[in-house]
């Protein structure tokens, strides 16, 4: 928990959380849809920063948690792919998290976010799609950008958005 301390003008202010290492975090719990909850709430688990794995992992553990409708969770792992991976696959993973965010957005019922960022997810994956094939790491790009832009319009069509009954599927039809 955040602790309290004074400021000049004698005011009390929450000190920032910090982890282990002393780097700002906030450590309030979160709920599947990343948004913070009050100190003491139980929220989900959160992901690990930082987490190398290799990219079917990547793939796989993201859609778990896209699957249980954790789509801001699954930007976490997209994410550390994007940071951790090669140069060349950066625009890649990038994307993903993109899509993963817009969706956490049109759960949230933002639609304007929401909307704009699964297109700009599907357009950084088509791009990447035109130089390295259509399933990079057995994911099925065009399906995921298909999937965005259908998402988006619906979205903006006032459709509500539940993110596990909507969570793409990264390798296709299963």
């Amino acid at each position: 928990m955040g602790s309290m301390e004074s400021t000049s003008s004698g005011r009390t202010a929450a000190a920032r959380d910090r982890d282990s290492e002393g780097r700002a975090r906030n450590a309030r719990p979160r709920d599947g849809l990343g948004r913070p909850l009050p100190y003491g709430a139980p929220g989900v688990p959160r992901q690990p920063e930082g987490v190398v794995r290799r990219p079917e992992e990547s793939v796989a553990e993201a859609q778990r948690l896209l699957d249980e409708g954790k789509p801001f969770h699954a930007h976490e792992v997209f994410e550390d792919a994007w940071k951790s991976g090669p140069e060349e696959e950066r625009e890649l993973w990038r994307g993903l998290a993109q899509l993963a965010v817009g969706l956490t957005h049109a759960a949230r019922g933002n639609v304007t976010g929401g909307a704009r960022l699964l297109r700009r997810g599907a357009g950084a994956a088509e791009a990447w799609t035109s130089g390295a094939g259509h399933r990079p790491h057995g994911i099925d790009l065009p399906g995921v950008i298909a999937w965005a832009r259908e998402l988006a319009a619906e979205v903006e069509a006032g459709v509500p958005v539940d993110a596990g009954a909507r969570a793409p599927r990264l390798r296709g039809a299963s």
